[in-house]
Protein backbone atom coordinates (compact mmCIF):
# COMPACT_ATOMS: atom_id res chain seq x y z
CA UNK A 1 0.00 0.00 0.00
CA UNK A 2 2.95 2.12 1.11
CA UNK A 3 4.93 1.47 -2.78
CA UNK A 4 1.36 2.49 -3.97
CA UNK A 5 0.47 5.97 -2.24
CA UNK A 6 4.47 6.98 -2.94
CA UNK A 7 4.12 5.55 -6.95
CA UNK A 8 0.88 7.78 -7.04
CA UNK A 9 2.42 10.60 -4.99
CA UNK A 10 5.28 10.19 -7.92
CA UNK A 11 2.81 10.69 -10.48
CA UNK A 12 1.22 13.95 -9.15
CA UNK A 13 4.29 15.51 -8.88
CA UNK A 14 5.72 14.89 -12.25
CA UNK A 15 2.57 16.15 -13.42
CA UNK A 16 2.40 19.22 -11.47
CA UNK A 17 5.69 19.90 -12.89
CA UNK A 18 4.85 19.08 -15.98
CA UNK A 19 1.83 21.81 -15.82
CA UNK A 20 4.00 24.02 -13.91
CA UNK A 21 6.49 23.63 -17.03
CA UNK A 22 4.07 24.09 -19.59
CA UNK A 23 2.62 27.68 -18.05
CA UNK A 24 6.45 28.70 -18.16
CA UNK A 25 7.19 28.43 -21.24
CA UNK A 26 3.86 30.38 -22.03
CA UNK A 27 5.10 34.05 -23.91
CA UNK A 28 3.63 36.68 -25.00
CA UNK A 29 1.89 36.92 -28.66
CA UNK A 30 1.11 40.57 -28.67
CA UNK A 31 2.96 42.45 -31.22
CA UNK A 32 4.66 45.79 -30.53
CA UNK A 33 2.40 48.80 -31.70
CA UNK A 34 2.60 50.73 -34.76
CA UNK A 35 3.80 54.17 -35.13
CA UNK A 36 0.85 56.26 -33.48
CA UNK A 37 -0.62 58.59 -36.36
CA UNK A 38 -0.86 62.08 -36.44
CA UNK A 39 -3.41 62.45 -39.00
CA UNK A 40 -5.75 64.92 -39.33
CA UNK A 41 -9.40 64.11 -38.85
CA UNK A 42 -11.95 66.95 -39.37
CA UNK A 43 -14.40 65.24 -36.21
CA UNK A 44 -17.24 67.95 -36.86
CA UNK A 45 -17.36 67.04 -41.02
CA UNK A 46 -17.01 63.28 -39.57
CA UNK A 47 -19.72 63.32 -37.06
CA UNK A 48 -22.15 65.50 -39.72
CA UNK A 49 -21.77 62.85 -42.48
CA UNK A 50 -22.06 59.33 -40.63
CA UNK A 51 -25.29 61.85 -39.15
CA UNK A 52 -26.46 62.44 -43.12
CA UNK A 53 -25.92 58.75 -44.14
CA UNK A 54 -28.35 57.47 -41.67
CA UNK A 55 -31.02 59.51 -42.55
CA UNK A 56 -31.34 57.34 -46.13
CA UNK A 57 -33.36 54.67 -45.28
CA UNK A 58 -31.71 52.16 -46.77
CA UNK A 59 -33.87 49.16 -45.20
CA UNK A 60 -33.61 45.83 -47.47
CA UNK A 61 -35.68 43.92 -45.77
CA UNK A 62 -39.30 45.44 -45.50
CA UNK A 63 -41.89 46.44 -47.22
CA UNK A 64 -41.28 50.49 -46.69
CA UNK A 65 -37.89 49.78 -48.65
CA UNK A 66 -39.64 48.20 -51.83
CA UNK A 67 -41.56 51.52 -52.59
CA UNK A 68 -39.01 53.68 -52.08
CA UNK A 69 -36.42 52.54 -54.42
CA UNK A 70 -34.14 56.08 -54.89
CA UNK A 71 -32.65 55.91 -52.06
CA UNK A 72 -29.46 54.14 -53.18
CA UNK A 73 -29.15 56.72 -55.69
CA UNK A 74 -29.75 59.05 -53.82
CA UNK A 75 -27.20 57.88 -50.73
CA UNK A 76 -24.69 57.42 -53.68
CA UNK A 77 -24.64 60.96 -54.70
CA UNK A 78 -24.73 62.03 -51.24
CA UNK A 79 -21.42 60.07 -50.47
CA UNK A 80 -20.13 61.38 -53.36
CA UNK A 81 -20.49 64.53 -52.28
CA UNK A 82 -18.76 64.39 -48.89
CA UNK A 83 -15.91 62.96 -50.10
CA UNK A 84 -14.79 64.78 -52.74
CA UNK A 85 -11.15 63.08 -53.22
CA UNK A 86 -12.38 59.87 -52.97
CA UNK A 87 -14.50 60.85 -55.59
CA UNK A 88 -11.82 62.17 -57.44
CA UNK A 89 -9.08 59.66 -56.94
CA UNK A 90 -10.72 56.69 -56.66
CA UNK A 91 -13.14 54.43 -59.58
CA UNK A 92 -16.79 54.40 -58.57
CA UNK A 93 -19.07 51.41 -60.05
CA UNK A 94 -22.19 50.77 -59.00
CA UNK A 95 -22.44 46.92 -58.32
CA UNK A 96 -26.10 44.78 -58.37
CA UNK A 97 -27.81 48.12 -58.96
CA UNK A 98 -27.46 49.36 -55.03
CA UNK A 99 -23.56 48.48 -54.01
CA UNK A 100 -20.50 49.78 -54.14
CA UNK A 101 -17.30 49.02 -55.49
CA UNK A 102 -14.68 51.53 -55.58
CA UNK A 103 -10.90 51.18 -56.69
CA UNK A 104 -7.83 52.77 -55.59
CA UNK A 105 -4.94 51.73 -58.03
CA UNK A 106 -1.37 50.82 -55.98
CA UNK A 107 1.47 51.97 -57.05
CA UNK A 108 3.03 48.25 -57.74
CA UNK A 109 0.74 45.44 -59.77
CA UNK A 110 2.61 42.59 -58.46
CA UNK A 111 1.35 43.29 -55.14
CA UNK A 112 -2.02 41.45 -54.18
CA UNK A 113 -4.65 43.75 -53.41
CA UNK A 114 -6.55 44.46 -49.85
CA UNK A 115 -10.24 44.70 -49.82
CA UNK A 116 -11.69 46.84 -46.95
CA UNK A 117 -16.03 45.60 -47.02
CA UNK A 118 -18.93 46.66 -45.14
CA UNK A 119 -22.66 47.32 -45.96
CA UNK A 120 -24.54 50.37 -45.82
CA UNK A 121 -28.05 48.40 -45.55
CA UNK A 122 -29.60 48.49 -42.14
CA UNK A 123 -32.32 46.49 -39.91
CA UNK A 124 -35.67 48.15 -39.39
CA UNK A 125 -36.63 49.91 -36.38
CA UNK A 126 -40.41 47.55 -35.58
CA UNK A 127 -42.90 50.03 -34.82
CA UNK A 128 -43.78 48.43 -31.48
CA UNK A 129 -40.32 49.38 -30.32
CA UNK A 130 -40.33 53.17 -32.08
CA UNK A 131 -41.64 54.55 -28.31
CA UNK A 132 -38.22 52.83 -26.95
CA UNK A 133 -36.18 54.98 -28.75
CA UNK A 134 -34.47 58.24 -27.49
CA UNK A 135 -34.19 59.61 -30.54
CA UNK A 136 -36.11 58.54 -33.39
CA UNK A 137 -33.93 55.88 -35.75
CA UNK A 138 -33.60 57.64 -39.00
CA UNK A 139 -33.08 61.00 -37.71
CA UNK A 140 -29.20 60.89 -37.34
CA UNK A 141 -29.41 62.49 -34.20
CA UNK A 142 -26.19 64.52 -32.44
CA UNK A 143 -26.75 64.44 -29.01
CA UNK A 144 -25.20 63.70 -25.68
CA UNK A 145 -21.70 62.80 -27.14
CA UNK A 146 -23.11 60.74 -29.50
CA UNK A 147 -24.38 59.88 -32.92
CA UNK A 148 -27.94 57.92 -32.89
CA UNK A 149 -29.95 55.90 -35.33
CA UNK A 150 -29.81 52.79 -37.71
CA UNK A 151 -26.57 52.62 -39.21
CA UNK A 152 -24.68 53.92 -36.43
CA UNK A 153 -23.12 50.80 -35.52
CA UNK A 154 -24.26 48.20 -38.00
CA UNK A 155 -22.43 48.68 -40.18
CA UNK A 156 -22.64 52.64 -42.08
CA UNK A 157 -20.15 53.96 -39.25
CA UNK A 158 -17.76 51.41 -40.70
CA UNK A 159 -18.53 52.50 -44.41
CA UNK A 160 -18.31 55.90 -44.01
CA UNK A 161 -15.56 55.52 -41.47
CA UNK A 162 -13.51 53.52 -44.62
CA UNK A 163 -14.19 56.89 -46.58
CA UNK A 164 -13.58 59.00 -44.20
CA UNK A 165 -9.92 57.46 -43.39
CA UNK A 166 -9.04 57.26 -47.10
CA UNK A 167 -9.90 60.62 -47.69
CA UNK A 168 -8.20 61.66 -45.39
CA UNK A 169 -5.03 59.98 -46.81
CA UNK A 170 -5.78 60.84 -49.70
CA UNK A 171 -5.34 64.70 -48.33
CA UNK A 172 -2.06 64.33 -46.97
CA UNK A 173 -1.17 62.61 -50.58
CA UNK A 174 -1.05 59.08 -49.50
CA UNK A 175 -0.89 56.82 -52.56
CA UNK A 176 -1.35 52.88 -51.56
CA UNK A 177 1.62 50.28 -52.85
CA UNK A 178 -0.63 47.83 -53.27
CA UNK A 179 -4.13 48.36 -55.15
CA UNK A 180 -7.20 48.78 -52.67
CA UNK A 181 -10.90 48.00 -53.22
CA UNK A 182 -13.74 49.47 -50.90
CA UNK A 183 -16.58 47.01 -51.35
CA UNK A 184 -20.20 48.02 -50.08
CA UNK A 185 -22.61 45.91 -50.38
CA UNK A 186 -26.35 46.97 -50.18
CA UNK A 187 -28.28 43.89 -48.61
CA UNK A 188 -26.17 42.11 -46.41
CA UNK A 189 -29.17 42.32 -43.58
CA UNK A 190 -31.61 40.18 -45.52
CA UNK A 191 -31.21 36.75 -46.86
CA UNK A 192 -30.91 37.63 -50.75
CA UNK A 193 -29.46 34.59 -52.63
CA UNK A 194 -28.79 37.81 -55.25
CA UNK A 195 -26.29 39.28 -52.46
CA UNK A 196 -24.33 42.71 -53.83
CA UNK A 197 -21.14 41.15 -52.03
CA UNK A 198 -21.19 37.97 -53.21
CA UNK A 199 -21.73 40.27 -57.00
CA UNK A 200 -18.28 42.31 -56.27
CA UNK A 201 -16.19 39.74 -55.03
CA UNK A 202 -17.74 37.22 -58.91
CA UNK A 203 -16.31 40.85 -60.51
CA UNK A 204 -13.45 41.19 -58.91
CA UNK A 205 -12.63 37.48 -59.80
CA UNK A 206 -13.30 37.79 -63.03
CA UNK A 207 -10.61 40.94 -63.09
CA UNK A 208 -8.41 38.46 -62.11
CA UNK A 209 -8.02 39.22 -58.45
CA UNK A 210 -5.89 36.84 -56.61
CA UNK A 211 -4.47 36.14 -53.09
CA UNK A 212 -5.74 39.48 -51.66
CA UNK A 213 -6.06 40.14 -48.00
CA UNK A 214 -9.69 41.44 -46.60
CA UNK A 215 -11.28 43.22 -43.79
CA UNK A 216 -14.43 43.03 -43.12
CA UNK A 217 -17.13 43.65 -39.79
CA UNK A 218 -16.89 41.07 -37.08
CA UNK A 219 -15.20 41.38 -33.94
CA UNK A 220 -14.90 44.73 -32.05
CA UNK A 221 -12.79 45.79 -28.85
CA UNK A 222 -14.44 43.88 -26.01
CA UNK A 223 -13.93 45.00 -22.30
CA UNK A 224 -15.39 41.93 -20.81
CA UNK A 225 -12.82 38.79 -22.00
CA UNK A 226 -13.04 35.88 -19.05
CA UNK A 227 -9.83 35.42 -17.54
CA UNK A 228 -8.25 38.94 -19.25
CA UNK A 229 -8.27 42.43 -17.33
CA UNK A 230 -7.69 44.12 -20.32
CA UNK A 231 -9.97 44.99 -23.26
CA UNK A 232 -9.16 42.64 -26.22
CA UNK A 233 -9.63 43.26 -29.84
CA UNK A 234 -11.02 40.07 -31.37
CA UNK A 235 -9.99 39.73 -34.89
CA UNK A 236 -12.22 36.43 -36.61
CA UNK A 237 -10.65 34.93 -38.82
CA UNK A 238 -12.97 32.51 -39.43
CA UNK A 239 -16.75 31.81 -39.31
CA UNK A 240 -19.35 29.91 -38.83
CA UNK A 241 -21.57 28.35 -41.17
CA UNK A 242 -25.26 28.58 -41.03
CA UNK A 243 -28.21 26.27 -41.62
CA UNK A 244 -31.95 26.13 -40.66
CA UNK A 245 -33.56 22.52 -39.89
CA UNK A 246 -37.13 22.03 -40.23
CA UNK A 247 -39.27 19.74 -37.96
CA UNK A 248 -42.35 18.74 -39.01
CA UNK A 249 -45.47 16.51 -37.31
CA UNK A 250 -48.50 15.74 -38.94
CA UNK A 251 -51.28 13.88 -37.92
CA UNK A 252 -55.15 13.29 -38.17
CA UNK A 253 -56.20 16.66 -36.25
CA UNK A 254 -59.74 17.26 -34.58
CA UNK A 255 -61.67 18.92 -32.37
CA UNK A 256 -59.68 19.61 -29.28
CA UNK A 257 -62.47 18.11 -27.02
CA UNK A 258 -61.59 14.87 -28.09
CA UNK A 259 -57.83 14.49 -27.92
CA UNK A 260 -55.73 11.50 -28.66
CA UNK A 261 -53.26 10.59 -26.20
CA UNK A 262 -50.23 12.08 -28.14
CA UNK A 263 -50.88 15.32 -30.61
CA UNK A 264 -49.08 17.18 -33.00
CA UNK A 265 -47.88 19.51 -31.23
CA UNK A 266 -47.00 17.32 -28.18
CA UNK A 267 -44.90 14.92 -30.12
CA UNK A 268 -43.02 18.24 -32.41
CA UNK A 269 -42.21 19.88 -28.20
CA UNK A 270 -41.14 16.49 -27.33
CA UNK A 271 -38.75 16.78 -30.41
CA UNK A 272 -37.54 20.40 -29.72
CA UNK A 273 -36.85 19.53 -25.57
CA UNK A 274 -34.38 16.61 -26.76
CA UNK A 275 -32.64 18.77 -30.27
CA UNK A 276 -32.02 20.96 -27.34
CA UNK A 277 -31.33 19.48 -24.05
CA UNK A 278 -28.69 16.66 -26.34
CA UNK A 279 -26.86 19.48 -28.41
CA UNK A 280 -24.42 19.00 -30.68
CA UNK A 281 -20.61 18.17 -28.34
CA UNK A 282 -17.96 20.98 -27.90
CA UNK A 283 -14.65 21.16 -29.33
CA UNK A 284 -11.97 23.32 -28.53
CA UNK A 285 -9.91 23.67 -31.31
CA UNK A 286 -9.16 25.76 -34.91
CA UNK A 287 -9.66 29.86 -34.11
CA UNK A 288 -11.83 29.15 -30.75
CA UNK A 289 -8.14 27.24 -29.52
CA UNK A 290 -6.19 30.64 -31.23
CA UNK A 291 -8.17 33.22 -28.94
CA UNK A 292 -6.88 30.68 -25.72
CA UNK A 293 -3.37 30.57 -27.15
CA UNK A 294 -3.02 34.28 -27.42
CA UNK A 295 -4.82 35.04 -24.07
CA UNK A 296 -3.67 32.84 -22.53
CA UNK A 297 -0.34 34.49 -20.91
CA UNK A 298 -1.89 37.30 -20.26
CA UNK A 299 -4.20 35.94 -17.69
CA UNK A 300 -3.88 34.99 -13.72
CA UNK A 301 -1.53 32.12 -13.05
CA UNK A 302 -4.28 29.91 -11.97
CA UNK A 303 -6.17 30.31 -15.08
CA UNK A 304 -2.67 29.82 -17.34
CA UNK A 305 -2.26 26.49 -15.20
CA UNK A 306 -6.03 25.56 -17.01
CA UNK A 307 -5.58 26.75 -20.73
CA UNK A 308 -1.24 26.00 -20.86
CA UNK A 309 -2.51 22.52 -20.14
CA UNK A 310 -5.69 21.77 -22.32
CA UNK A 311 -4.45 17.75 -23.12
CA UNK A 312 -5.43 17.45 -18.96
CA UNK A 313 -8.23 20.48 -18.46
CA UNK A 314 -9.93 20.18 -22.06
CA UNK A 315 -12.93 18.72 -20.41
CA UNK A 316 -13.22 21.24 -17.14
CA UNK A 317 -12.58 23.78 -19.94
CA UNK A 318 -15.49 22.43 -21.94
CA UNK A 319 -17.65 22.77 -19.26
CA UNK A 320 -17.01 25.67 -17.98
CA UNK A 321 -17.32 27.41 -21.63
CA UNK A 322 -20.45 25.74 -22.16
CA UNK A 323 -22.17 27.61 -19.28
CA UNK A 324 -22.47 31.25 -21.13
CA UNK A 325 -24.16 31.43 -24.47
CA UNK A 326 -20.88 33.79 -25.93
CA UNK A 327 -18.35 31.10 -25.20
CA UNK A 328 -20.57 28.19 -25.68
CA UNK A 329 -21.24 29.60 -29.47
CA UNK A 330 -17.42 29.65 -29.71
CA UNK A 331 -17.04 25.98 -28.91
CA UNK A 332 -19.87 24.05 -30.48
CA UNK A 333 -22.43 23.63 -33.17
CA UNK A 334 -25.42 25.49 -31.61
CA UNK A 335 -29.40 24.92 -31.48
CA UNK A 336 -31.97 27.35 -31.59
CA UNK A 337 -35.42 27.23 -32.09
CA UNK A 338 -36.89 30.07 -33.49
CA UNK A 339 -40.51 29.59 -35.20
CA UNK A 340 -43.27 27.51 -34.68
CA UNK A 341 -46.37 26.68 -36.79
CA UNK A 342 -49.24 24.77 -35.44
CA UNK A 343 -53.08 24.99 -35.05
CA UNK A 344 -54.85 28.71 -36.41
CA UNK A 345 -57.16 28.31 -34.06
CA UNK A 346 -57.97 27.58 -30.00
CA UNK A 347 -59.95 24.28 -29.98
CA UNK A 348 -59.05 22.86 -33.59
CA UNK A 349 -55.74 20.34 -33.14
CA UNK A 350 -53.23 21.05 -35.16
CA UNK A 351 -53.47 18.95 -38.14
CA UNK A 352 -49.43 19.74 -38.96
CA UNK A 353 -47.24 21.12 -36.37
CA UNK A 354 -43.94 22.47 -37.70
CA UNK A 355 -40.91 24.21 -36.25
CA UNK A 356 -37.93 25.77 -37.41
CA UNK A 357 -34.26 25.40 -35.53
CA UNK A 358 -31.52 27.76 -37.05
CA UNK A 359 -27.97 25.89 -36.31
CA UNK A 360 -24.34 28.05 -36.15
CA UNK A 361 -21.60 25.00 -37.51
CA UNK A 362 -18.61 24.99 -36.15
CA UNK A 363 -16.03 24.27 -38.59
CA UNK A 364 -15.89 20.53 -39.20
CA UNK A 365 -19.66 20.07 -38.56
CA UNK A 366 -22.13 19.97 -41.77
CA UNK A 367 -25.68 20.23 -42.78
CA UNK A 368 -25.44 16.67 -42.78
CA UNK A 369 -24.12 15.44 -39.65
CA UNK A 370 -26.80 18.34 -38.11
CA UNK A 371 -29.51 16.52 -39.38
CA UNK A 372 -27.56 13.57 -38.80
CA UNK A 373 -27.56 14.14 -35.30
CA UNK A 374 -30.95 15.51 -34.71
CA UNK A 375 -32.81 12.29 -36.31
CA UNK A 376 -30.85 10.45 -33.78
CA UNK A 377 -31.42 12.59 -30.83
CA UNK A 378 -35.44 12.84 -31.51
CA UNK A 379 -35.31 9.20 -32.16
CA UNK A 380 -39.11 9.39 -33.42
CA UNK A 381 -39.87 8.34 -36.95
CA UNK A 382 -43.45 10.67 -37.01
CA UNK A 383 -40.78 13.81 -36.86
CA UNK A 384 -39.96 14.55 -40.34
CA UNK A 385 -36.71 16.51 -40.39
CA UNK A 386 -35.63 18.20 -43.59
CA UNK A 387 -33.79 21.69 -44.70
CA UNK A 388 -36.08 24.68 -43.76
CA UNK A 389 -37.30 25.49 -47.61
CA UNK A 390 -35.11 23.34 -49.31
CA UNK A 391 -32.00 26.27 -48.49
CA UNK A 392 -28.74 24.11 -47.91
CA UNK A 393 -27.14 27.10 -45.65
CA UNK A 394 -23.63 27.19 -45.85
CA UNK A 395 -20.91 25.27 -44.17
CA UNK A 396 -18.20 27.41 -42.03
CA UNK A 397 -15.20 29.23 -43.37
CA UNK A 398 -11.71 28.30 -43.71
CA UNK A 399 -9.12 29.71 -41.24
CA UNK A 400 -7.50 32.60 -42.14
CA UNK A 401 -3.53 32.66 -41.01
CA UNK A 402 -2.78 34.52 -37.83
CA UNK A 403 1.27 33.76 -38.30
CA UNK A 404 1.51 35.75 -41.53
CA UNK A 405 2.52 39.41 -41.73
CA UNK A 406 -1.05 40.56 -42.76
CA UNK A 407 -2.15 39.76 -39.04
CA UNK A 408 0.87 41.01 -37.09
CA UNK A 409 0.57 44.24 -39.06
CA UNK A 410 -3.17 45.03 -38.77
CA UNK A 411 -2.66 43.88 -34.64
CA UNK A 412 -0.08 46.45 -34.63
CA UNK A 413 -2.31 48.97 -36.35
CA UNK A 414 -4.72 48.69 -33.83
CA UNK A 415 -2.17 48.50 -31.14
CA UNK A 416 -1.05 52.28 -32.42
CA UNK A 417 -4.48 53.64 -31.70
CA UNK A 418 -5.38 51.46 -28.69
CA UNK A 419 -1.82 50.76 -27.11
CA UNK A 420 -3.28 49.35 -24.16
CA UNK A 421 -5.65 46.39 -25.87
CA UNK A 422 -4.82 43.36 -26.48
CA UNK A 423 -5.28 41.51 -29.65
CA UNK A 424 -6.27 37.84 -30.34
CA UNK A 425 -7.72 35.90 -33.22
CA UNK A 426 -11.20 34.15 -31.98
CA UNK A 427 -13.91 32.43 -34.39
CA UNK A 428 -17.16 34.41 -35.75
CA UNK A 429 -20.36 33.11 -34.58
CA UNK A 430 -22.77 35.58 -36.97
CA UNK A 431 -22.77 35.51 -40.62
CA UNK A 432 -20.65 38.21 -42.38
CA UNK A 433 -20.27 39.47 -45.90
CA UNK A 434 -16.65 38.18 -45.52
CA UNK A 435 -17.49 34.75 -46.84
CA UNK A 436 -18.31 35.80 -50.13
CA UNK A 437 -14.78 36.19 -51.23
CA UNK A 438 -13.24 32.55 -50.26
CA UNK A 439 -12.00 32.40 -53.70
CA UNK A 440 -10.16 35.87 -54.28
CA UNK A 441 -9.26 36.39 -50.72
CA UNK A 442 -7.96 33.52 -49.08
CA UNK A 443 -6.91 35.30 -46.03
CA UNK A 444 -10.47 37.09 -44.55
CA UNK A 445 -10.13 39.34 -41.22
CA UNK A 446 -13.28 40.48 -39.59
CA UNK A 447 -12.70 43.28 -37.44
CA UNK A 448 -14.33 46.79 -37.01
CA UNK A 449 -11.75 48.95 -34.43
CA UNK A 450 -14.30 50.12 -32.21
CA UNK A 451 -13.96 50.54 -28.58
CA UNK A 452 -17.86 50.91 -27.10
CA UNK A 453 -18.52 49.47 -24.12
CA UNK A 454 -21.86 47.78 -24.06
CA UNK A 455 -22.00 48.60 -27.61
CA UNK A 456 -22.67 44.88 -28.76
CA UNK A 457 -26.13 45.48 -27.21
CA UNK A 458 -27.36 47.58 -29.13
CA UNK A 459 -27.06 45.65 -32.12
CA UNK A 460 -30.31 45.51 -34.16
CA UNK A 461 -32.14 46.99 -30.64
CA UNK A 462 -33.65 50.48 -29.86
CA UNK A 463 -31.32 53.53 -29.31
CA UNK A 464 -28.96 52.21 -31.84
CA UNK A 465 -25.89 55.25 -30.91
CA UNK A 466 -22.29 55.39 -31.41
CA UNK A 467 -20.00 57.69 -29.09
CA UNK A 468 -18.33 60.50 -31.23
CA UNK A 469 -15.23 59.79 -29.57
CA UNK A 470 -15.08 56.14 -30.01
CA UNK A 471 -16.28 56.28 -33.78
CA UNK A 472 -13.15 59.29 -34.39
CA UNK A 473 -10.32 56.30 -33.17
CA UNK A 474 -12.31 54.01 -35.34
CA UNK A 475 -11.59 56.21 -38.37
CA UNK A 476 -8.12 56.94 -37.16
CA UNK A 477 -7.59 53.11 -36.86
CA UNK A 478 -8.94 52.60 -40.30
CA UNK A 479 -6.16 54.83 -41.91
CA UNK A 480 -3.51 52.65 -39.90
CA UNK A 481 -5.10 49.58 -41.42
CA UNK A 482 -4.61 51.33 -44.55
CA UNK A 483 -1.26 52.43 -44.25
CA UNK A 484 -0.11 49.22 -42.60
CA UNK A 485 -2.16 46.73 -44.93
CA UNK A 486 -1.69 48.80 -48.40
CA UNK A 487 1.93 49.48 -48.36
Amino acid sequence: MKTLLKAVLLLVLFVGVIMVVNVLRLTTRQVAPGPASDLTIDQTSAVKHLAGAIRFRTITSDSEAKTAPDVWPLLHTYLGGIFPLVEKNLQRETVENDSLLYTWPGRRADLPPLILTAHLDVVPAADDTLAQWTHPPFDGVVADGAIWGRGSLDDKNAAIGLLEAVEALLARGFTPERTIYLGFGHNEETDSALSGAAAIAALLKRRGVQNAVLLDEGGWIYEKVPGVAQHVALIGVAEKGYASIELTVETDGGHSSMPPKETAVGILARAIDRAETQQMPGRLDGASAALFDALAPEMSFGLKVLFANRWLTRPLLLSQLSKQPGTNAAIRTTTAATMLRASAKENVLASTAAAVLNFRLLPGDTQATVMTHLRDVIADPRVTVTPYHGQPGHDASGASRTDGPEFAALAAAIRSVYPDVLVAPYLTVGATDARHYSEVAPNRYRFVPLDQPGGTELLHAPNEHIQIDAYIKMIRAYAAFVVALGS
